[in-house]
């Protein structure tokens, strides 16, 4: 037999692959930030993207919302995942309402369009136009300036609570995030060494997320023009950050060669690992691609909105500056599991 006739027999017979869920089975998956109960319709294993899909119904919402959506969005309906669920909704619940209207465009600075879509596509597991927006995660950005008691009650039907109506979901906030000019290359930089040099971080850092986050803010606490109020509000800040990076980094912060680390990192310090904890500098500056789409799905307000992007712009800066101490290339290590894996 010739070899292009074993390798022709070989991919007639290959093995399927495995689905984690079965068609009909009652599941929770994730869209916007937030989870919902769903409903999984079909199967299917994506020859490009190389990635499981389930074809998607969520409880309570019209068909044309049915979506095909990565199996990291999907999850087991049980006590563990339902409690992650009413965690979410309760911490979305605690940020400052927004006001209803169609969906606006806010930014400190326009960025050019050019710049962000080449990073973006660049700085995070690939997924669609379409469906950016909807596969962000959720966090707590509070206001010192406004209490959730000072939010006025939402009238609820008798409806699940945990459903999001079409008419809320379309009166979203975008939020743009400028990422800095010299911060593009570095995401660019990741991106080759990950995916087109086969490398993964080392672990473990040599400073994580949390340790960044609380050294940022204690140099602005011990700075001299340091205010109450506005620290008040950067520690706000730096909470939902840290929320937002421990809910988003593994459904969407991972390019697919990092997941099986992901997972041996997770069996090692246990289910209850805070990526915030565990990944660092590199996986903070990808949120940040993310995080304006992830911010959309938030109850601020426009003033709290811009409040808030002073803050971020402010922590980006910070990054810039100490680049050279938080970004280096000494921190990639080759793919053990690379050879024969990608091309």
């Amino acid at each position: 037999m010739s070899s292009s006739n074993r390798i022709r027999d070989s991919q007639e017979f290959k093995v399927p692959p495995k689905f984690k869920f079965q068609e009909g089975e009652k599941v929770l998956c994730f869209h916007g930030p937030l989870i919902y109960e769903a409903k999984c319709l079909q199967s299917r294993f994506d020859e490009k993207e190389k990635v499981v899909q389930y074809h998607i119904h969520y409880s309570g919402w019209n068909k044309s919302w049915d979506e095909w959506v990565p199996e990291t969005r999907v999850l087991k309906y049980n006590d563990s995942n339902l409690q992650k669920q009413k965690e979410l909704h309760k911490a979305q619940k605690t940020e400052p309402k927004s006001k209803k209207g169609k969906k606006r465009s806010i930014s400190g600075k326009e960025s050019e369009s050019k710049d962000k879509d080449t990073i973006d596509s660049r700085s995070s597991t690939p997924v669609t136009d379409k469906n950016v927006g909807k596969t962000s995660a959720s966090a707590t950005f509070s206001s010192s300036q406004e209490s959730a008691s000072d939010v006025p009650k939402r009238k609820r039907t008798k409806t699940d609570p945990t459903v999001e109506s079409e008419e809320q979901f379309l009166t979203k906030v975008e939020i743009k995030v400028k990422i800095p000019d010299e911060l593009k290359p570095i995401l660019v930089d990741d991106w080759q060494n990950i995916c087109v040099q086969n490398k993964l971080l080392k672990f473990p850092l040599r400073i994580t997320a949390d340790g960044i986050l609380e050294e940022y803010l204690a140099l602005k606490i011990s700075s001299k023009n340091a205010m109450p109020n506005k620290e008040n509000a950067r520690t706000d800040m730096v909470n939902g950050i840290r929320s937002y990076f421990n809910v988003m980094l593994g459904p969407q912060l991972l390019y697919e060669c990092e997941r099986k680390q992901y997972t041996e990192l997770m069996r090692e310090k246990g289910t209850n690992m805070k990526p915030s904890s565990v990944y660092g500098a590199m996986h903070l500056l990808r949120l940040f691609v993310r995080i304006g789409r992830a911010l959309a799905y938030s109850r601020l307000d426009e003033k709290h909105i811009q409040c808030l992007l002073l803050h971020l712009q402010d922590f980006l800066k910070h990054l810039q500056k100490n680049a050279s101490t938080y970004f280096n290339t000494q921190d990639y290590i080759a793919d053990p599991n690379a050879e024969g894996q990608r091309t």
